[in-house]
């Protein structure tokens, strides 16, 4: 454990001693600057690296570079960022700009090159500064809705170049750009006992009603307890513009006026993005899409934006003690709100218990573990968790069961099956899949024989399943034998039931052809203006590939003119 985690945060703006430079870099866009998300964020499996910046609800505006520097990556993929670059600049740090549309100029041009030498959609290159250089202000490309974006927008990071470590853009002085006069809110607080600690005749977390008082704080009703418990809160952010509800800057927590517990979303690392599931409630956020930041590690870990004391945040509620905790939420402009919970020690006969435990195994987090049944098992090395627990597992009707998704997972465990049932011929179309009701999510499987094995970091249900059904590929407007000179693109949609997409590829003429892939429409595009196009008659084909080798082929012909 390091011992930043276990030192008390005394400065609440300790971040703030790096002197970022302030006025260096400019806007990547030209119009007024306006958040969809916030840096640190709480999203799916991470914290939001950037902003989120509003495109006016469309495509195609102009992004900009925001200082000089070089291209220094550049990465396409049908998820993530989508179509992304990053500039590398003198003064150490790297800007980002993703889910791009298109790049634009020579940068388009170096993209457009790549995609035909790798014979692929998705490429990642990274680039030396002489080959690529850019001056501040630049137009570099297009904003767009590329990769696993839900709506047009540009995300913008900056970055350390060195250590790569995102930083929040708001040390750049990008808060000039936006207003923020509006307080935090703090919709909802949580108890939770720990141990065998009853709160308010409960051994389950407790919701506490709020009241707001004449200062414009919350109080919170009394708790009374009688061991150690810890707190959880729901807070969100608003800005005076865009109406959003953005992350939080900061929370402190006091507990008798001494602070005990501090996160602030300045900077972190890639790596520590999946703590986000030990961060927050993890089992409420799975059953009631709920995300309570928890003010509390019942169990240590290495998420550098907390600080706290020795008992990492844990309040022990004692007899003959009255006590005051205080919740204090803040966002970057200093708008603070605060809520006081008064703690008494008490002892109460619950009401309200822990559910019987009836498994017959247990999760040690620092051991590895290994339950096996049958033909199947599953395999967790050490620290795949955040915190023991019992484990339901079973094996029955050809499935491996290995508890429900409310434990958060941490790192990747391994399900081993060995099959008796299939022909050697079917084995090579098996592969094991998460079984969520009728729902079968492909994971990538290494075959040995009869024995298969797979990877995952999420818990539920597993089995072999059985691919044997090829891809489906169909033409949004059929071309064939038809003139189509004035078309500036051609599309196709590509589908798997089961497996899923592999690969695809197409090819004019006999000669590999770029398609650019949507995942949220299945959509793959190919723009004539690639000039590839023959005088006349053109022969296309589109190859599909699955996950287990099941292909298809679509093969047409069409004429086109290219004289004007």
């Amino acid at each position: 454990m390091r011992i930043s985690v276990l030192t008390l945060f005394f400065c609440h703006f300790i971040f703030a001693q790096t002197q970022y430079p302030k006025d260096y870099f400019s806007p990547p866009l030209d119009i007024p600057m306006q958040l969809s998300g916030n840096f640190g964020e709480l999203r799916p499996n991470h914290f939001h690296a950037g902003f989120d910046l509003k495109t006016n609800q469309r495509e195609g505006l102009n992004v900009y570079a925001i200082a000089d520097g070089y291209v220094s990556r550049i990465k396409i993929s049908t998820f993530g960022n989508g179509k992304c670059i990053y500039i590398t600049h003198p003064n150490g740090y790297t800007s980002v700009y993703g889910h791009l549309q298109t790049p634009l100029g020579i940068i388009q041009e170096y993209v457009q090159k790549a995609h035909y030498k790798e014979k692929a959609f998705e490429i990642e290159m990274f680039l030396k500064p002489d080959e690529l250089p850019v001056t501040k202000g630049q137009l570099i490309a297009l904003s767009g809705n590329t990769g696993s974006s839900e709506g047009p927008h540009l995300h913008f990071e900056i970055r350390d170049s060195k250590t790569e470590f995102v930083i929040n853009p708001m040390f750049f002085g990008f808060d000039k750009n936006i207003k923020d006069t509006k307080k935090p809110t703090i919709s909802s607080i949580f108890v939770y006992p720990l141990g065998n600690t009853t709160v308010n005749q409960s051994k389950l977390p407790l919701l506490l009603n709020l009241s707001l008082q004449k200062d414009g704080t919350y109080l919170a009703s009394k708790v009374k307890a009688n061991g150690k418990i810890g707190f959880g809160i729901n807070a969100v952010d608003f800005d005076d513009v865009s109406g959003n509800r953005n992350g939080v800057f900061n929370v402190s927590t006091f507990f008798n006026g001494n602070q005990n517990y501090n996160y602030q979303f300045n900077t972190y690392s890639f790596d520590e993005m999946r703590y986000i599931n030990a961060f927050i409630d993890y089992p409420r956020y799975k059953k009631n899409s709920q995300r309570i930041q928890k003010l509390f590690m019942k169990t240590p870990y290495n998420l550098s934006i907390i600080k706290t004391d020795s008992l990492r945040g844990i309040i022990p509620v004692e007899p003959n003690l009255a006590s005051s905790y205080r919740i204090e939420v803040s966002d970057y402009f200093g708008n603070l709100n605060s809520v006081t919970v008064p703690i008494e020690y008490d002892i109460e006969t619950p009401i309200v218990n822990e559910e019987p435990n009836t498994s017959k195994y247990f999760i040690h987090a620092n051991k590895d573990s290994n339950f096996e049944k049958d033909n199947m098992s599953v395999f967790f090395p050490a620290r795949t968790f955040y915190d023991d627990f019992d484990m339901n597992f079973d094996v029955k009707n050809n499935r491996i069961y290995i508890h429900e998704d409310v434990i958060p997972v941490h790192s990747n465990f391994t399900i081993t099956i060995k099959d008796s049932t299939y022909t050697e011929a079917e084995r090579d179309k098996l592969f094991i899949a998460r079984i969520s009701g009728n729902s079968k999510s492909y994971y990538g499987t290494i075959r040995n024989k009869d024995v298969f094995t797979a990877k995952s970091k999420m818990l539920g249900q597993y089995g072999l399943v059985l691919d044997t059904v090829a891809p489906v590929i169909k033409i949004a407007k059929p071309i064939e034998g038809k003139w189509i000179s004035d078309v500036k693109a051609i599309q196709f949609t590509i589908g798997d039931s089961l497996s899923g997409i592999k690969s695809y590829n197409g090819y004019l003429n006999g000669n590999w052809i770029l398609f650019e892939y949507d995942n949220k429409t299945r959509k793959i595009t190919h723009k004539f203006e690639d000039a590839l196009v023959a005088e006349g008659p053109n022969d296309l084909k589109i190859e599909v590939v699955d996950n287990v080798g099941n292909s298809a082929i679509f093969e047409t012909h069409f004429f086109r003119s290219q004289q004007k």
